[in-house]
């Protein structure tokens, strides 16, 4: 090799790398900065919602759990006091978590029920699909509003029309709203009765099951039965688990039924009072916004475990197209 060949060997060398490893021009660099602070411009409405109505709030509420708060007066730091007077002293505390356990695991398998049937129904290439989905659909978008809830208590008040159907069959005349053993009830019924959402999310997991699954059932002579228990349900796993916890976590913080139709007692005689209500009693009622907020926080937790416990066992029977796991 010449020197001359050596020469430009040395030379080439750094060149490519000079090439690979080359600073933005000045006017390159202008250009990023522009489109850094211009990309920042359009998130800056978002950032600044997200602090003044989400992480502020979350903070301050944070902050007023560890102190004794009524609106009127300066926060006095109280340290734990709130959580150990809800967790030791407070009875109220316990039965409205109990009222509100036994709500979700009632209404949430009735409404996932529900949302199902329905949902396999309309898969079998109903005409007017997308009218029937709608309809169904409908009392998921009105079930949580106020008028609903009136409507509701009206409907199984003593005078209402429940009883006007049941009492010629032979049944007697009640207030379902106003019963202990009966008011909690007619709030689950309500519940089930917003199956709309869960059913069009398991109606599009429907739609994704190949048909040549169940095909090959066929052939293999497979019944109804047999399809649904070792195809459908199989498939719609990763659905159900979805819908499960969204729906969970939902019925967790129920607040607007039950408001309105114990007209925020959460009577008669406690069978009503949701947690939530509980803790909207607390803080708009005696003003103790301090304790409210440790309230909230528990429910946080409380919501937090339930939804990391699912996601553990799910790994146990959620099953994907790819043959994994959740």
């Amino acid at each position: 090799m010449t020197s001359e060949d050596t020469t430009l060997g040395t030379v080439s060398t750094p060149r490519r790398r000079w090439r690979f490893w080359r600073a933005p021009a000045t006017g390159e660099m202008g250009v990023n900065a522009e489109d850094n602070l211009s990309g920042f411009l359009f998130m800056l409405p978002w950032l600044i919602g997200f602090v003044v109505f989400m992480a502020g709030p979350l903070l301050a509420s944070l902050y007023l759990s560890f102190t004794r708060y009524d609106l009127f007066t300066a926060p006095e730091w109280r340290g734990t006091a709130n959580y150990e007077r809800l967790f030791f002293r407070d009875r109220t505390f316990a039965d409205s978590m109990q009222v509100t356990v036994v709500y979700v695991l009632t209404s949430v398998p009735l409404r996932l029920g529900f949302a199902l049937a329905v949902a396999m129904l309309l898969n079998r290439g109903v005409r007017g699909l997308p009218l029937y989905r709608a309809i169904y659909y409908l009392p998921s978008l009105i079930g949580g509003s106020v008028a609903i809830a009136i409507l509701w208590r009206e409907l199984f008040g003593y005078e209402g029309l429940i009883n006007d159907i049941l009492v010629p069959l032979g049944f007697e005349r009640m207030s379902w709203i106003g019963s202990p053993d009966t008011a909690l009830s007619t709030l689950v019924v309500l519940a089930a009765w917003q199956f709309g959402s869960p059913m069009v999310i398991f109606l599009a997991g429907l739609k994704q099951i190949p048909k040549e699954l169940y095909e090959a059932a066929d052939m293999d002579g497979g019944g109804p039965v047999q399809k649904f228990f070792y195809i459908t349900l199989p498939m719609l796993t990763p659905v159900i688990f979805f819908n499960l916890l969204m729906q969970m976590i939902s019925a967790f913080q129920a607040f607007t039924p039950a408001y309105i139709v114990s007209e925020g007692t959460g009577g008669p005689a406690g069978s009503t009072l949701f947690y939530t209500l509980y803790l909207y009693q607390q803080a708009f009622s005696f003003h103790r916004m301090g304790y409210a907020s440790a309230m909230a926080w528990v429910l946080l937790a409380i919501v937090a475990t339930v939804t990391m416990v699912n996601f553990v066992l799910s790994r146990r029977w959620v099953y994907y197209a790819d043959g994994g796991r959740g």
